[in-house]
């Protein structure tokens, strides 16, 4: 039966195609009962590896069907068809991600990157506090809402946390994600702890959110690795950053992964106090426009931050990625 057919038999009528791979796809679909439209990720199981559906898959489901958070996007409906086809009905993302976003408008002034920063921060707490970890996090998975709220998604590496007798965590030894967002240990092929490694992810993130480009240029990986063990964050002169955003950055992407922040620390660090409201960081009701949102419209694309302050630690340097290699460098193939 066709996808269209099957949709329809579940009160979806079919929309347009939002991604598609060798053996998943994402369309856009009207729900009838949730009177809105939603995103509808069909994995086609015959075409599947068997790692994937031994071991990603399963605990993607499970994950989806546990977290529930205003900054995770929303799952409404998980089912599977007879001719082996898995339908993962998620809310949609109307404004796109975040690299769409920042490649169309640019870096993203301090005052709204804190809000998004937080909304994102806050649900990584939330699943850490689970012992799940996410360990894909990067732009690409991180999409807007009409409000142009955060909401973390695709949880196909994420895993919950497996504990040895005493207590501790046992390290991971599945290298997964993106190289442009792997932590150094992860990219040496060191065993690791997942939560630790979602904290560098989270400030490459920040980062890109801050400066529109890359810190560090996945090309040539060995050199990259380098930069990151040598602790190097090089910021674009061209950006006017407060010191506290640079030191936050800086602080998570530690090579040490005994030094590297972790969520609380993340989350209580300066700046993520300034000028922060509790309204900021939640959703509005239905038709009403945030303040969040508000802010965007206002404030977008107008240079913000305090002028630029030296850190000993942190070196700039003029060069930088450019917005026109920002799209390739995600996109480059994943570990």
């Amino acid at each position: 039966m066709e996808d269209a057919d099957v949709l329809k038999k579940r009160g979806y009528i079919m929309g347009i195609n939002l991604g598609e791979g060798s053996y998943a796809k994402v369309k856009s679909a009207y729900s009838d009962r949730l009177k809105c439209n939603v995103a509808v990720k069909i994995i086609d199981k015959k075409k599947a590896p068997r790692d994937f559906l031994d071991r990603f898959l399963p605990r993607e489901i499970e994950m989806l069907a546990r977290v529930k958070h205003h900054s995770i996007i929303k799952t409404y409906e998980i089912f599977e068809t007879s001719d082996g086809k898995v339908y993962i009905v998620t809310e949609l993302g109307v404004q796109g991600d975040l690299l769409e976003f920042i490649k169309r408008r640019g870096a993203i002034p301090e005052d709204i990157a804190r809000k998004m920063f937080h909304q994102l921060a806050s649900a990584i707490k939330y699943c850490h506090e689970l012992d799940i970890v996410h360990r894909d996090l990067k732009c690409e998975n991180l999409l807007l809402d009409k409000e142009f709220n955060i909401k973390l998604t695709d949880f196909g590496f994420s895993k919950r946390l497996a504990r040895d007798e005493d207590g501790r965590v046992i390290l991971s030894r599945t290298f997964c994600g993106s190289a442009a967002y792997a932590a150094p240990e992860v990219l040496q092929g060191i065993p690791y702890q997942p939560k630790v490694y979602d904290i560098w992810s989270l400030g490459v993130v920040l980062f890109i959110m801050v400066c529109g480009s890359m810190p560090y240029d996945d090309s040539n990986i060995k050199k990259m690795l380098k930069l990151q063990k040598e602790h190097r964050v090089h910021f674009p002169r061209s950006k006017v950053l407060s010191y506290e955003c640079k030191d936050l950055i800086y602080r998570m992407l530690q090579p040490d992964v005994t030094r590297r922040l972790c969520i609380d620390e993340v989350l209580t660090h300066t700046w993520m106090q300034e000028n922060k409201s509790i309204s900021d960081t939640t959703l509005s009701k239905p038709g009403e426009c945030s303040h969040h949102q508000r802010t965007i419209r206002a404030v977008y694309g107008k240079e913000s931050g305090p002028e630029n302050s030296e850190n000993e630690e942190v070196i700039q340097e003029e060069r930088h990625v450019d917005m026109d290699k920002l799209s390739a460098q995600m996109q480059r193939t994943s570990l």
